[in-house]
């Protein structure tokens, strides 16, 4: 029975690091392409021009200014409605059923395909003002950003020790100070993390952009009108026939990976800096 058992055991072992090493081999295969062809066409143009015409040379400097922005301003909803309505789930004195539908509801809308939030922003935003807006676009990334950043603040803010709260009520404190002078400061490592994971997801949408913010061939700031983005641009000029579109492609890919890396390694390096100064003192 006991050797049965061990070859049993062996096999397993063996079956899940082939699936391991098959998994790794992909993701190698895939990054060794896109590094590859990405850093090919990398150089200082990419950040100065805009992109070009149809099968001229050019760069990505709007479509990146473009992403920035769309970025930024969806985290900016995104980030003050999550931890709020987190630290609301967290903080319920006993079980309801609405908190119990919130829970549920976001969490379909965490695994909800990105392109159906692009379709009811289109529904109830471009189709309402009649026109495709960088408005449009950030409310669809924020809408994507949400459910996570809920989650994850609820999370924490669960964490938190009870004795840290009675202290601060027992010493007089009203609820909303023990809640954002202790239990912030607490979960705060956590939170960031929560969003700058939420940040790195809707980076590479291109689905919700397509059917919102679209995209432009010049460099506007304009929130009212179509938006130049990375992701739709790739998109476009992957499918194109331009070997010169192509290659700005794999460049734009490549420059997106690096971010979403960047922003995953802080996600894992910030926590412990911050746990690390507040210990130090």
């Amino acid at each position: 029975m006991t050797l049965g058992r061990n070859i049993k055991n062996t096999l397993f072992k063996l079956f899940c690091l082939i699936c391991t090493l098959f998994g790794l081999g992909v993701l190698a295969s895939i990054l060794y392409s896109l590094v590859g062809k990405g850093l090919a066409g990398l150089g200082t143009h990419i950040f100065t021009e805009l992109t070009p015409g149809p099968g001229s040379l050019g760069g990505l400097k709007n479509a990146i200014v473009g992403s920035l922005i769309l970025t930024c301003l969806g985290i900016l909803i995104a980030a003050p409605i999550g931890v709020l309505a987190g630290t609301w789930l967290a903080e319920a004195e006993k079980p309801s059923k609405l908190a119990s539908s919130l829970r549920f509801l976001n969490g379909m809308l965490m695994s909800a395909p990105s392109i159906l939030v692009g379709l009811f922003v289109y529904s109830f935003v471009v189709v309402t003002t009649g026109s495709f807006s960088g408005w449009a676009g950030a409310l669809a990334l924020a809408i994507l950003a949400l459910p996570m950043i809920v989650s994850t603040t609820e999370e924490m803010l669960r964490l938190v020790p009870s004795t840290l709260k009675e202290a601060g009520s027992g010493l007089g404190a009203p609820r909303w100070w023990v809640i954002t002078q202790l239990c912030y400061k607490t979960a705060r490592s956590g939170i960031v993390t929560g969003i700058l994971l939420s940040v790195a997801r809707i980076t590479g949408e291109t689905a919700p952009l397509l059917f919102t913010s679209l995209n432009s061939s010049f460099m506007t700031t304009d929130l009212s009108k179509p938006m130049a983005n990375l992701p739709v641009t790739i998109y476009q000029y992957a499918m194109s026939p331009y070997s010169s579109w192509n290659q700005l492609a794999w460049t734009g890919a490549l420059l997106i990976t690096l971010f979403i890396l960047t922003l995953n390694i802080l996600a894992n390096v910030l926590p412990r800096w911050i746990k690390a100064k507040k210990e130090a003192s």
